[in-house]
Order: C-alpha cells, then structure tokens, then sequence
C-alpha cells in the first residue's frame, strides 16, 4: 500500500489528543437543567442553534487558527482560511486552505468527495442521505470531522452540549466590529467559547475550543465572517469532476491527530 498523509486540522483531532471527542452527532448531551448552565447562555445558544438549523441554505468564509505544542515544547499556531456552502437538506461544499493541506469536501446528495489538491488525489465514499447523515457516515467510515462542524447540523445544539457542565454568559463583547453575546462553556478535557451575533441574526462570530489538560493548553481557534443566509447557487455547484491528472484512491481513513490517511493499492 502507498500511504500518504494529508493533514487537515480538526475540532476533532484537538480533542481526541485528551481522550475525549467531541459529538458531532444527532444524539443529545445531558439537558440543561441538569448542569450548570446560566439560563442567558442556553437561550443565546438555542437561538443560534434553531436559526442555523433553519436556514435552507448559506455560504461563510472563516479563519482558522491551530495551536500545536512541538517536541521541543513550543507552541506554534497554523493558520489557514476556509469556506463553506450549505443547502439543505443535502448538499455542501467545504473548501480549506494552510500551511498542511488544500483540501475540499464536496456532498452532491449521494456521494461525498474528498479532495486533495496540492497532491492530486481524491476519494469517494457512497453517502446517500441529508448532510447530517452524509457526515455521520464519513466520520463512522474514516474518523474525519470538518472544523467547526459542530455548529452546522440540521440542530447543532445536542452535539454541542454533550458533555457540558457548566455554562456562563459573559455578557457583551465585539468580534471585528460586530456586537456578540459571549458565552463560555465547560466540560471534563475542554473548554470552549462562542461569539454570537445579536439581533435577529443569530449567527457565530468566534467558536474557541481548549484543550486545557494538554501541556500548554493548546487552542483551535475560528472566525467566520462573510455570512450569506440566501447565496445564489450555481447548478453545478456540488459536482465534482476530477481535474485532468488527478488520481483516485481507494481507502481513507484519520489518525488520532487529525491526518486523514489516503492509501491507494499499488
């Protein structure tokens, strides 16, 4: 087999480095009432969640920031920029771009793509469903979850809240100009943080997740900006055409660091 890695930094892979991962999935967390969680905070939360939820289609530009700790102890933080185009119930497109992968995601409803473009390859996984199924399926399949992928389910809160136990609401704060509710949540391995929009439009501004038991206390780090609650979307949008020149492989699968695994049988 001919391995080859193309690393992309994930929710997923900063958590996993505790021992925890943190939900993506359908399943709730424990209710509110059963943890400590400032009612603000949960109301904020909900609206975000039911209005993400609502919304029938939408486009958003990002900017990631991923701390690492390396063998010799230092932190470093990698950046790279992202995009993502939703239309429910079962088309996507990711797109995300830094210093170890140029790698977009494509849903056409019955297949989802991965594609890497600095190598030249891509892999294909039968999916046939909505975009929570069609992500369920290729994190049962390969261990892969999409940064911040968390908040853009069919309802985001459960996964969310799984394994919370506190939550607070810290008031008003200002995300590139911006007025947001900042709300701040607790669980056993991470903590995390979100900015959301006030007004009617309650969408995330910041989302910060620490891993606060990991020496350091490295962060991942995303700010969305460019929101778009009614894109026009081209008809050819969540195709996907190899290019001339690049290969499709056989099997995918994650490391516990986050590296999605392309091996293809010589």
């Amino acid at each position: 087999m001919i391995q080859r890695c193309l690393r992309m930094p994930t929710v997923r892979g900063l958590v996993q480095a505790t021992g925890i991962v943190l939900s993506l999935g359908l399943a709730g967390g424990a209710a509110a009432a059963e943890q400590d969680v400032d009612p603000e905070a949960d109301r904020v939360l909900r609206a975000m969640s039911s209005y993400l939820g609502g919304l029938a289609a939408f486009s958003v530009q990002a900017d990631v920031d991923d701390e690492i700790i390396d063998l010799a102890g230092q932190k470093l933080q990698l950046s790279s920029s992202a995009s993502l185009l939703v239309e429910r119930p079962n088309h996507f497109h990711a797109h995300r771009q830094g210093p170890l992968a140029d790698m977009e995601v494509v849903f056409d409803g019955q297949t989802l793509t991965l594609h890497g473009k600095r190598l030249q390859i891509y892999a294909q996984l039968e999916a046939p469903g909505t975009i929570d199924q069609a992500v369920t399926e290729l994190r049962a399949a390969t261990g892969f979850d999409a940064p911040a992928g968390d908040l853009f389910y069919a309802d985001p809160y459960p996964g969310l809240m799984t394994d919370v136990t506190a939550g607070a609401y810290l008031g008003i704060a200002y995300v590139d100009g911006t007025e947001a509710h900042h709300l701040a949540f607790r669980s056993a391995k991470v903590d995390w943080q979100i900015w959301v929009r006030t007004g009617d439009q309650p969408l995330p501004l910041k989302y910060v997740i620490t891993s606060k038991w990991v020496t350091g206390a490295p962060q991942y780090a995303v700010r969305f900006r460019d929101w778009d609650t009614a894109p026009t979307i081209a008809a050819d949008r969540f195709t996907f055409v190899a290019p001339a020149g690049v290969r499709q492989l056989e099997t995918l699968s994650v490391d516990d660091l986050g590296a999605l695994m392309i091996e293809e049988a010589q």
